[in-house]
């Protein structure tokens, strides 16, 4: 992997314009689910979700995602009114708190996209990149707001028994169908500025194909589109520590603290192969590596050796 010059870009949101690439912007997880992978139950009560965000912003994240739904493996879908139930008190108690706060809405859902844009919201960011909600590209067009469109592979009651992938097949994969996931958005109405693209670390890949695409992510920059990358906890990283021979029993702190130096390396790496947003669990030690992998993005540029 080389140390790769992040292109800077300007993203177009709702009611404002973000500068990226001038540093690393950090995407805080919100998720008020009762089952997600990692923090699942913790924050669907709406005053622990509020807290919760209220925090991780005073951490220094520049960007809430709020999700109402896992997309674990075999994650049970909930409706959209069920998911509106979960998220829209909280987006909105956390614009009343926190009226500057830039928050997106983790959703396929067009009509909770639309509720959520109309309560606050700046971004939706779809992880089926319009394909699990027919009226979704309309709808982000209509609102004008900034459009996340991630790559997945199936869905994730689909994942386990989905073929893996050979090797060297995954990048090109990715390449060839988050293309056509900005085609069908820019022409369902979507102004290009609007749009960032995440690869989709974990959606419908396994193990080694999550550290092909990582190792290959600077190709990515192809599509001409700022990055927005989610590592956070994925479990392919926990099968590394797992599978390694120094790896030594640990009692669930430990692991934890573990599995958060495993994502911090990963991050790392992302953001040396020109990744513009980090999207994790825990914004501290994600600011505080970003603050470093940046300046080596500075001293690798062509400005800083003349």
């Amino acid at each position: 992997m080389a140390i790769v010059a992040r292109p800077r870009l300007e993203w177009r949101l709702r009611s404002r314009n973000l500068r990226l690439g001038e540093r690393t912007l950090v995407m805080g997880i919100l998720n008020a689910t009762p089952d997600s992978f990692s923090d699942g139950g913790c924050y669907l009560d709406h005053k622990a979700a509020l807290h919760h965000a209220l925090r991780m912003l005073d951490e220094g994240a520049d960007l809430i995602d709020l999700g109402g739904e896992s997309t674990r493996p075999n994650a049970t879908p909930v409706t959209p009114a069920e998911e509106q139930e979960r998220v829209l008190p909280v987006l909105r108690a956390i614009v009343a708190a926190r009226p500057e706060a830039i928050l997106s809405i983790d959703s396929y859902h067009g009509e909770t996209a639309r509720l959520a844009v109309e309560a606050g919201a700046e971004i939706v960011n779809d992880v089926s990149g319009l394909l699990w909600d027919e009226a979704m590209g309309t709808t982000c067009a209509s609102l004008g707001c900034g459009t996340v469109l991630m790559h997945t592979r199936g869905r994730p009651q689909q994942w386990r028994s989905l073929p893996v992938l050979a090797a060297g097949e995954v990048t090109p994969l990715v390449l060839r169908e988050l293309c056509g996931r900005v085609e069908d958005a820019l022409s369902a109405g979507i102004e290009r500025e609007r749009i960032v693209l995440d690869p989709g670390f974990g959606f419908g890949k396994v193990d080694e194909e999550n550290y092909q695409l990582l190792a290959q992510l600077e190709t990515l920059h192809r599509l001409g589109f700022p990055l927005l990358i989610g590592l956070s906890r994925k479990r392919f990283l926990g099968h590394a520590l797992e599978q390694s021979e120094s790896s030594p029993a640990v009692d669930r702190a430990s692991a934890g603290r573990m599995m958060e130096d495993a994502t911090q390396a990963a991050n790392t790496a992302a953001i040396l192969a020109g990744a513009h947003i980090l999207r994790v669990h825990d914004v501290g030690p994600t600011r505080a590596a970003a603050a470093i992998a940046d300046r080596i993005l500075v001293a690798a540029s062509p400005a800083s050796c003349r």
